[in-house]
């Protein structure tokens, strides 16, 4: 019985980190790239930013933690413009032109996207980090595109400053 118990826990196991080896995502940023993305096991590979920290954000236009954290990630963004990549996804409804005026208005120099454009993997985030929709989330990445830190609300500027020390070494 211990037997049959341990191989299907080995099939769940495979066939979990099977499917999550093929979810494949494509979407267009604000700025008209594209950006590619696969799930794996333990993380996210996003195929125009390898090699590099990436922080992957979940926000809202109308978010008050959210507006605070903007500031910071710009500012992060210009110290460390080489070593991270920071990716927004807006998710209280802007459209691409709405989000292309929000981002110039806010003087955002990373990369957003809209919801519109990236619907399924915003399920799927929720789906595999048991994400409930509150923002600001934050999912950052080492180099390699594996899961160093889940993180809901703000972070403060020490903190992302540890982060980004901590994962270049």
């Amino acid at each position: 019985m211990k037997k049959i118990l341990t191989l299907a826990l080995l099939l769940i196991s495979l066939t979990i980190s099977t499917n999550a080896a093929d979810d494949k995502f494509t979407f267009t940023t604000t700025a008209g790239k594209k950006l590619h993305i696969t799930g794996g096991a333990d993380g996210l590979v996003f195929d125009e930013y390898k090699n590099k920290i990436v922080f992957l954000e979940f926000f809202g236009h109308r978010c008050p933690p959210c507006l605070m954290m903007i500031g910071r990630y710009v500012k992060l963004k210009e110290k460390y413009k080489d070593k991270i990549a920071i990716v927004a996804i807006e998710v209280q409804g802007l459209d691409d032109a709405g989000l292309k005026s929000f981002s110039k208005e806010k003087g955002i120099n990373y990369t957003t996207i809209s919801q519109d454009n990236a619907g399924q993997f915003v399920s799927y985030i929720q789906a595999r980090a048991q994400w409930r929709g509150a923002i600001p989330y934050l999912i950052v990445l080492d180099k390699k595109g594996l899961v160093q830190l889940i993180h809901g609300g703000a972070l403060a500027n020490d903190t992302l400053e540890k982060i980004v020390t901590e994962l270049n070494k």
